[in-house]
């Protein structure tokens, strides 16, 4: 069982930058794909990002594209996603995920994650 949990959200302003950071604890956090996700109000859980096992792969949603990094440090158990330029429409609780495998949609791994954790609201405002 892993438990993952987020940090690092807050009220920003647009053009601010951000960095959420997730901590996993209670497994071999190497196994596992890492994702971020968001859920603004009214609307569906969507994919932000995501990043592979070893860290040498990426993949990033369209809207956040040029904007936002996604790392991890598997010494630390760590996954983060650096935003920046961030806009009114950022706005939303965002999750991070551990899956083994996760399931490809639209070409990107949206589905299939195992774990999630609690979310952090990050608020663009101005």
């Amino acid at each position: 069982q892993v438990q993952l949990v987020e940090s690092g959200g807050g009220l920003m302003q647009p053009g601010d930058s951000l960095r959420l950071s997730c901590a996993a604890s209670g497994g071999t956090f190497s196994r596992y794909d890492m994702g971020w996700f968001r859920q603004a109000p009214g609307k569906d859980r969507e994919f932000v990002a995501a990043i592979t096992k070893s860290g040498r792969t990426t993949y990033y949603t369209d809207s956040v594209k040029g904007r936002c990094t996604i790392s991890r440090d598997n010494a630390k158990n760590t996954v983060s996603l650096q935003m920046n330029s961030l806009k009114p429409e950022d706005t939303a609780v965002y999750y991070c995920a551990a899956g083994v495998q996760p399931y490809w949609r639209d070409g990107l791994p949206k589905t299939g994650y195992d774990y999630w954790g609690q979310g952090t609201q990050v608020t663009v405002s101005s």
